[in-house]
C-alpha cells in the first residue's frame, strides 16, 4: 500500500536554485529505484520561499529502503547543503483555512 508523504524544505541562504534542482530530480531517482510510485506528484513554493513536495512512496518498507539505500543518501547529502527540512505547521500559509502556494511548474 502506497503512503502518502507532504515534505516541507526550507532553502538555505544562496541555496534556492539548488534546492529546485534536487525537487526536479527527486522523484525521477525514486522512482528509478522503485522507491515512489508513478502517481502524479506536486511541488509548490511558500511566500518564505519554502518548497512544499507532496508524492507517494510504494510502501513502508519503501521508506525504510531509502534510508540505507546509497544514492538516496547521497541526494539526502545534497539536501542538508541546500535545505532545512522543517515541519509543514512551520509554514505560515498552513495556518490558512485555505493555504495557497506558488506552482513549481517545471517540477
Amino acid at each position: 500500500m502506497g503512503r502518502m508523504v507532504i515534505a516541507a524544505y526550507r532553502p538555505r541562504p544562496g541555496q534556492e536554485e539548488a534546492l529546485l534542482q534536487l525537487t526536479r530530480e527527486h522523484l525521477p531517482i525514486l522512482r528509478s529505484i522503485g522507491l515512489a510510485t508513478d502517481r502524479p506528484a506536486l511541488a509548490m513554493r511558500a511566500k518564505d520561499g519554502t518548497v512544499i513536495e507532496a508524492f507517494e512512496w510504494v510502501s513502508d518498507e519503501a521508506i525504510e529502503k531509502a534510508h540505507t539505500h546509497p544514492v538516496v543518501l547521497d541526494m539526502w547529502g545534497r539536501y542538508e547543503a541546500a535545505c532545512e527540512y522543517v515541519r509543514l505547521s512551520s509554514v505560515a500559509e498552513t495556518a490558512d483555512q485555505w493555504a495557497m502556494f506558488e506552482p513549481i511548474d517545471d517540477f
